[in-house]
């Protein structure tokens, strides 16, 4: 259980919020946040309410729309577009939409920059079978983003899938990196971490300063381009490699898993 967490009644699917450990390295600038949120979820018995009485008590980088129910979502309406449409997140008592809460309220430009990208191609393109590369992109982003700020040398380290030379040759350069995980799905699976947890590296430009909440999501809200994620922008990196993240990648063998720390001619991990 989290430190300082009352267990709600099992009943309530949000009992599990008890469980993330804040004192993680991954989750440690979700934690001013999203230990009240957390709190109060338990409290409430709603992660919605709980995540709007945020959004009533903060005075900055306060998302416009209001958190409601997942049962406020018509079955013959897409998610995306309710939310376009409507200015409401339909949101179930769970770890999953705790954490897509949580990053509204963190990165608000960026999420109705995301949203609107979904209801544009939802519009164009109707809801069928298949997304298409743009919205695949921005479900993949959405669910599954880290944003890097790191050297050229690191960078041209992870595109071709050198993990010695990016996390063990290169290792004192991590200190230079700023890393950010922005997918609600990927801080959902690292509440029980396990070695193969796999991120999509999408790099922040050097000129950001991505180390302000606010600069970074002015950047990824003008950044997040149509054109630009049809190419699908991303890297794959198993976060618990990350250099100070687990205890295990201290020893260099750690990244000999060629399961986990694929080589570039394997195919990336996507």
């Amino acid at each position: 259980m989290a430190r300082g967490l009352t267990p709600a009644p099992s009943t309530f699917a949000g009992a599990v919020l008890a469980d993330i450990d804040w004192a993680q390295p991954w989750f440690a600038p979700w934690q001013q946040r999203g230990e009240q949120v957390a709190q109060d979820a338990l409290r409430l018995h709603s992660v919605a309410q709980a995540l709007n009485h945020l959004s009533r008590h903060e005075s900055h980088s306060t998302p416009a729309n209001q958190f409601v129910a997942q049962s406020e979502l018509p079955t013959t309406q897409a998610y995306e577009d309710f939310i376009f449409q409507h200015g409401r997140v339909p949101t179930r008592d769970g770890l999953h939409d705790f954490f897509n809460g949580l990053c509204w309220h963190r990165f608000p430009l960026a999420k109705q920059r995301l949203n609107a990208l979904q209801a544009a191609e939802i519009a164009h393109q109707g809801v069928g079978a298949t997304r298409g590369p743009v919205r695949d992109a921005l479900t993949l982003f959405d669910e599954n983003a880290v944003l890097l700020q790191l050297p050229d040398a690191l960078w041209q380290a992870l595109q071709a899938r050198d993990w010695r030379r990016l996390l063990v040759d290169q290792r004192a350069q991590w200190q230079d990196v700023h890393i950010v995980l922005f997918g609600h799905a990927l801080l959902e699976k690292l509440v029980t971490p396990y070695v193969s947890i796999t991120g999509h590296v999408y790099r922040i430009a050097p000129e950001v300063d991505a180390r302000h909440d606010a600069a970074l999501d002015e950047w990824l809200s003008r950044d997040l381009q149509p054109e630009k994620l049809a190419t699908k922008p991303f890297e794959p990196l198993p976060v618990l490699g990350v250099p100070g993240w687990w205890p295990a990648n201290e020893a260099p063998g750690f990244y000999d898993n060629a399961q986990v720390f694929r080589p570039k001619n394997r195919g990336a991990i996507l």
